[in-house]
């Protein structure tokens, strides 16, 4: 989220300072992790959809002003009960905003797709313009478009603390005070802590993603073969794939359903538990991909309570920015979310609607 706001408010042509705690492509945060699901039919409610839409359309930006591929398209299938929040809320965003998709029963998706053994009475949406995103090389390209338009990122420069300072903010960092006249906020799960006198309810969680080299015809868990696949095997329970885009291996986690943690502090060493949790998974609904065990990762989540993002002004300090709590499905809204936060920067409005992530629904008067 930092990086792409950099990118969309220097391209308006503002001095940009982008400060980072860690060194590029650190591993500590929520945006490692070699791929990231991109999806049009959003199951967690239809609001998410024009966002999405404009995501796609600065992910094509991004590519042709760095000249990188960032986004493969495979297609995608949301996969549960007729009744689950995965298949009926897909569906739903499908049809309100009348995109491209089918809906195949159990018995048609093992037909069309023989990796998968649904359990009968699943259902599926498949959207076709679902597919992956590469995360380090779309991080990487955002910090490229943002230096070649102007902005300064300095990595390894952790805020300690920030004030008002008349109409703008002093920040204090490691390396000392820096003065600007607005502040954005997209810290991950080091937002409460920069937000702590919100007291916002945010929770960060540990999760973690598995590699996998597929135990048969690896090549048909490759992206040009495989869509990525989020189930929702249980009611609430949730887990995802994203098939090879070369070299990476097979990608499978768990969505949610980890501990609570402090992001300085989280157990960063994956267990022998985890790998057996999302292998237990493979082995019921796609059997094939669970082979030799390539890499594990942990990543944070940073959670509010309704799952929905943080986008807003500071209610006291009105030239301050907040923006995060993604809640474990942020990372495709990446761009979208950056040129909100250049408009707000710069307009004081967005074209796009942002009511539903305001940090007023958590207040209380």
């Amino acid at each position: 989220m930092g990086s792409a706001t950099a990118w969309q408010i220097a391209r308006r042509g503002l001095q940009v300072l982008g400060l980072e705690a860690h060194q590029p492509f650190h591993t500590l945060g929520s945006s490692h992790g070699r791929t990231r699901i991109i999806r049009e039919a959003y199951f967690e409610h239809p609001l998410y959809v024009p966002l999405v839409r404009r995501s796609y359309l600065l992910w094509a930006a991004l590519e042709h002003e760095t000249g990188r591929p960032l986004l493969r398209q495979t297609g995608g299938l949301m996969v549960g009960s007729p009744g689950s929040g995965v298949f009926a809320g897909a569906l739903r965003s499908a049809r309100e905003h009348a995109l491209p998709h089918e809906v195949l029963t159990s018995a048609e998706l093992r037909r069309r797709f023989p990796l998968l053994t649904p359990a009968e009475g699943m259902a599926a949406v498949l959207e076709p313009r679902a597919g992956l995103l590469l995360a380090e090389a779309c991080v990487d390209a955002l910090q490229q478009a943002a230096r070649a338009h102007g902005a300064l990122l300095r990595h390894g420069t952790p805020v300690r603390s920030w004030e008002a300072g008349g109409p703008g903010v002093v920040v204090t960092t490691s390396a000392g005070r820096l003065a600007a006249r607005h502040l954005v906020l997209c810290a991950g799960p080091w937002l409460p802590g920069l937000a702590a006198s919100l007291a916002l309810p945010l929770q960060v969680e540990r999760q973690l993603s598995h590699w996998f080299e597929p135990a048969r015809e690896p090549e048909a868990f490759a992206a040009v073969r495989c869509p990525v696949t989020i189930w929702e095997h249980e009611p609430g329970r949730i887990f995802y794939t994203i098939p090879d885009p070369g070299g990476h291996g097979f990608k499978a986690g768990i969505h949610h359903d980890g501990e609570r943690v402090d992001p300085d502090s989280a157990r960063r060493d994956p267990t022998p538990a985890d790998e057996a949790r999302v292998r237990g998974l493979l082995d019921r609904f796609m059997p094939g991909a669970s082979g030799r065990l390539l890499d594990a990762r942990v990543c944070l989540y940073t959670n509010a309570p309704d799952e929905r993002f943080l986008i807003g002004r500071h209610p006291a300090v009105p030239q301050v920015l907040l923006a995060s709590a993604c809640s474990g499905h942020g990372f495709k809204f990446a761009p979208a979310i950056g040129e909100a936060l250049a408009e707000l920067v710069t307009r004081g409005r967005s074209e796009l609607d942002l009511s539903a992530f305001s940090l007023g629904r958590f207040s209380s008067g």
